[in-house]
């Protein structure tokens, strides 16, 4: 009889596996280290249905990233498409950047629509990490990571300009005479 072996030994043993199969499949460390955290929280609250009899932990552990990994990129697909539909301008667009700054307002802009809905649901709307993960329909940590890189990609935009501002400013100031010149 074989007995079921600690999921931490199980996952420590093949989480390079794990991860190496999702980048191969879809070709962004980013992305295959979101999958990857929730290929192992799905693994963790099923382990009670692993059976070592039918396959090894190695084979249900990519069983379950490809699965994962299936299912997000239907739901990429299903949100491009609805991106697309609901691409023409909303009239309370204007409303919701009304009071933000030209450089603040670029910088959301240049944001996926998936990062700007994460901010829109935890920082304007001030949900919760459970509740946003709800409407987005993933996991509490995949929200919390989207919302953090969206936010260091914010931060790293705002920065970006300023220094761009900051250089056109210092290009458009007048030369000033150095002291004691023309004298």
């Amino acid at each position: 009889m074989d007995v079921q072996p600690q999921f931490a030994t199980v996952a420590e043993q093949h989480l390079d596996d794990v991860y190496g199969y999702l980048l191969y499949l879809c070709r962004n460390a980013t992305l295959a280290e979101d999958l990857t955290s929730e290929t192992f929280e799905k693994a963790l609250r099923h382990w009670r249905r692993f059976d070592p009899r039918r396959g090894s932990a190695r084979t249900w552990l990519l069983s379950i990233a490809r699965t994962t990994a299936l299912d997000w990129f239907r739901a990429e697909e299903r949100r491009r498409r609805r991106e697309h539909s609901v691409a023409l301008p909303d009239v309370h667009e204007d409303e919701l950047l009304e009071g933000l700054s030209p450089g603040l307002e670029g910088a959301l802009a240049s944001l996926s629509a998936g990062e700007r809905e994460v901010i829109v649901l935890r920082i304007v709307l001030e949900l919760d990490g459970e509740a946003a993960a709800r409407v987005l329909g993933i996991s509490q940590t995949a929200c919390s990571t989207r919302l953090s890189r969206a936010l260091k990609k914010l931060e790293e935009r705002m920065n970006h300009e300023r220094r761009l501002d900051g250089a056109q400013q210092g290009a458009e100031a007048p030369a000033r005479p150095a002291p004691g010149a023309g004298k």
